[in-house]
C-alpha cells in the first residue's frame, strides 16, 4: 500500500511538473513572437507607399500584436495587425509631404473594415490626391466596399486575367431571427420594451421582422447606399442614376465590362502592372521599386504618445458593448468611469474626444459613464466622434457632449429600452422532464425564476420600469440635444438612424472624421494649429499577453462564433451569445446589432 501511495504521489508531481513546464513554454513562445515584431523597422530612401489592405483591419485603434485565440483552436481566423483609424489618416498625411514617397499603391481586395471607418479613410485618401501626389488602386475583383475605397484613386486598374470582375451588386442587410429554434427547445422569451422600432429583442419573439422593423432597415441600407453611391459615381464621373442601373441590370460580369462602363482604366496582367508602378516611380528596373508597406511606415514614422507630455487632446475610444463590471474588453462601466476620471484629473489633458464606435449595451453601465462625463465636461471641451455604431447606450453617453461628429453611415440613435426575461417553464417540463414546485414567501416571490411565465400584474410591474428609463433617457437626450421631449420622441421609439439622416433631425451636428473632431476639441482648448498639442488614446489597447488572457477567460463562449465565422449561420451563434449575454430583468439601451451589413 504504501508503493502504491508512492506511485500516486509520483504521478500527480509529474503531472504538475509537465503543466508548469508547459505553461512556461507557452508564454516563452508568445515571448518570443512579440520578441520578433520589436525591432526598428527601416525604410527606402525612397519607394511607393504599398496599401494593401489585405495585410491589416482598419480598426479604432492601432494593435500591432493581435492575438486571436480560436486560431490555436484550429478555426481558420487570421490575426493581422489591427490599424486605427487616427494612424492611418496622419501616415497619409505625412506620406504627402514625405519627398520618399512616390504616390500611393492601393489594393482593397480582401479588405476588413466597417463601413463608417471606409469612409474615413477614403477621405484621407481624396485629401493625399489633392496634395499632388496620385493615388493608383489595382483590384482582382470589385466588391461595393473595394470599389468605395478604389474610386478614391487617380487611376483604377485591374486584372486582366482574373477571369471574373468582382460582385459589384450594391450592400445588403441581413437579420436573423430565432424564435422557431427557441420553440423547439420550449424556451419562451418574455420582451418588455418601449418603442415600436425597438427591434433588438425580436430575434427571440419573432421569425421574422416587424413591419416597423422591416421599415426602418430598409431605410437605413438606403440611406447608406446613397451615401456609398452618389461618391462612387462622383468620383468615376458616372451618372449616380447610370450606375445603379449597372448594378441592378448584372452587367458587370468580366472585367472588359468594367472597362466599358468606365469604373476602371485599364485591364493589367501582373508584369504589365509592374512596368506602370516603375513608370510612375520613374525607374527602369523593377528591382528598383521599393514597395513600403502600410504598417511599416506607421511604425517607422507615428511615435506613441506617452501620457507624461504636456499640451495633450485625449482620446477616449469606447468600443464594443456597454457592460457592467470593471473587466478590460467592451465598455465595461465601472473601468470607463474611473478612466473617464483619471483623464478630468490629468491637468495635461486640455481637450477630449469621445469616440463612440458602440451599438449601447447595460443601462446602469451607460449611467455611470454619463455621469462621469458630465463632470469632465464641466471642466474641459469633450466633443463627440461616431464610428460605425453610435446608437442606444452609445448615444446615451455621447449626446451631452459640445459637438457629435458623425460619418454619413453610422447607425445611431436607437433611443430606447427593452428587457428580456426566459420562460424556461416548457424546456423544464417537456424537454428536461423535470418538475419544478416553487416554494414562496410572497404572491410574486418566484417571478424571476425563469420556471413559469409572467402574470399581467408581473408585466405591467416590468413595464412600468422599462417606461421610467424610457423617459429619463428621453429627457437626457432633449437637455443634451437642446432639443423638446417632444421632438426626441418622435424621432425616438428604438429607431436607428444613418449619420446622415441623424444631421437632418438633430441628433448631430456635422458629418465629419474624427479628425475633425480632434481639430474643432483644440481649437476649444485654445490651440491654432495641430503642431501645438499632441493626441493621446485612452485605453490604451492590450498587450498580446493581456489578449491571451482574456481569449482564454472567454475561449468557451467564443467558440461557436468562432467556428460559424463566415459561414451562412454566422448569425445564428451572435443571436444565442445575444440571449446568454442578457441578464433576466436587467433593462438594456440596445440596438438590434444582429443586423450585419454585406459589402
Amino acid at each position: 500500500m504504501k508503493d502504491f501511495f508512492k506511485t500516486v504521489l509520483a504521478v500527480i508531481v509529474g503531472f504538475l511538473i509537465l503543466n508548469i513546464l508547459a505553461s512556461i513554454m507557452f508564454f516563452m513562445m508568445f515571448g518570443a513572437m512579440a520578441a520578433l515584431g520589436s525591432s526598428k523597422t527601416v525604410l527606402p530612401r525612397e519607394g511607393v507607399l504599398d496599401l494593401d489592405m489585405s495585410k491589416f483591419t482598419l480598426a479604432e485603434q492601432t494593435k500591432t500584436d493581435n492575438f486571436d485565440l480560436s486560431a490555436l483552436q484550429g478555426f481558420n481566423t487570421q490575426m493581422n495587425p489591427s490599424l486605427g483609424i487616427m494612424d492611418a489618416v496622419k501616415a497619409l498625411e505625412i506620406a504627402a509631404d514625405d519627398p520618399g514617397i512616390k504616390y500611393v499603391f492601393l489594393r482593397a481586395d480582401r479588405m476588413s473594415a466597417g463601413m463608417a471607418g471606409l469612409e474615413e479613410f477614403r477621405k484621407a485618401l481624396v485629401a493625399f490626391h489633392e496634395s499632388g501626389k496620385p493615388v493608383i488602386a489595382y483590384t482582382d475583383g470589385l466588391s461595393a466596399g473595394s470599389f468605395y475605397i478604389a474610386s478614391a484613386a487617380d487611376k483604377v486598374y485591374m486584372n486582366s486575367d482574373c477571369g471574373a470582375g468582382g460582385m459589384l451588386l450594391g450592400i445588403s442587410g441581413r437579420m436573423t431571427f430565432i424564435k422557431d429554434l427557441l420553440d423547439k427547445f420550449g424556451v419562451n422569451v418574455q420582451l418588455i420594451r418601449h418603442g415600436k422600432y425597438k427591434s433588438a429583442g425580436e430575434m427571440f419573439i419573432r421569425n421574422s421582422p416587424s413591419e416597423a422593423n422591416m421599415e426602418q432597415n430598409q431605410v437605413m441600407i438606403s440611406s447608406i447606399w446613397k451615401s456609398l453611391s452618389s461618391e462612387m459615381a462622383a468620383a468615376r464621373g458616372i451618372d449616380e442614376e447610370q450606375f445603379n442601373a449597372l448594378i441592378d441590370g448584372l452587367t458587370l460580369v468580366i472585367p472588359k465590362d468594367f472597362k466599358e462602363a468606365g469604373l476602371v482604366d485599364e485591364l493589367f496582367n501582373r508584369q504589365q502592372l509592374i512596368d506602370k508602378l516603375c513608370e510612375l516611380a520613374g525607374i527602369s528596373d523593377e528591382k528598383d521599386l521599393h514597395l513600403v508597406p502600410m504598417m511599416d511606415y506607421v511604425e517607422a514614422k507615428i511615435q506613441p504618445v506617452l501620457p507624461t507630455g504636456k499640451n495633450l487632446v485625449a482620446v477616449i475610444y469606447a468600443e464594443g458593448n456597454i457592460v457592467d463590471g470593471a473587466e478590460k474588453k467592451d465598455i465595461a462601466g465601472d473601468r470607463f468611469a474611473r478612466i473617464i476620471a483619471k483623464v478630468r484629473k490629468d491637468k495635461n489633458v486640455k481637450a477630449v474626444v469621445l469616440r463612440v464606435n458602440s451599438p449601447g449595451g447595460s443601462v446602469l453601465a451607460s449611467a455611470k459613464i454619463k455621469d462621469e462625463l458630465d463632470l469632465l465636461k464641466a471642466e474641459k471641451p469633450l466633443v463627440a466622434s461616431y464610428g460605425d455604431y453610435a446608437a442606444s447606450g452609445g448615444y446615451w453617453i455621447s449626446n451631452g457632449c459640445e459637438k457629435i461628429y458623425s460619418d454619413a453611415v453610422t447607425l445611431t440613435g436607437s433611443i430606447g429600452v427593452f428587457s428580456m426575461i426566459p420562460d424556461l417553464s416548457k424546456t423544464i417540463k417537456d424537454v428536461a422532464h423535470i418538475n419544478i414546485t416553487p416554494v414562496k414567501s410572497n404572491k410574486h416571490s418566484d417571478m424571476m425564476s425563469l420556471m413559469r411565465p409572467f402574470d399581467d400584474d408581473e408585466k405591467a410591474y416590468m413595464q412600468a420600469s422599462i417606461e421610467d428609463i424610457y423617459s429619463n433617457f428621453v429627457r437626457i437626450v432633449s437637455e443634451g440635444r437642446s432639443l423638446t421631449q417632444e421632438h426626441v420622441d418622435s424621432v425616438a421609439q428604438g429607431r436607428v438612424w444613418t449619420g446622415s439622416d441623424a444631421l437632418g433631425i438633430g441628433l448631430v451636428d456635422e458629418i465629419g472624421t474624427l479628425q475633425d473632431a480632434i481639430l474643432y476639441a483644440a481649437s476649444l482648448a485654445g490651440y491654432q494649429t495641430d503642431k501645438e498639442y499632441k493626441v493621446i488614446g485612452y485605453p490604451r489597447p492590450l498587450t498580446m499577453m493581456e489578449q491571451v488572457m482574456e481569449s482564454i477567460s472567454g475561449a468557451t463562449d467564443d467558440g461557436l462564433t468562432a467556428a460559424l465565422k463566415g459561414t451562412s449561420f454566422e448569425g445564428i451563434a451572435s443571436a444565442v451569445k445575444a440571449l446568454k449575454a442578457n441578464e433576466p430583468a436587467k433593462a438594456y439601451a440596445l440596438m438590434p446589432y444582429d443586423i450585419t451589413i454585406e459589402k
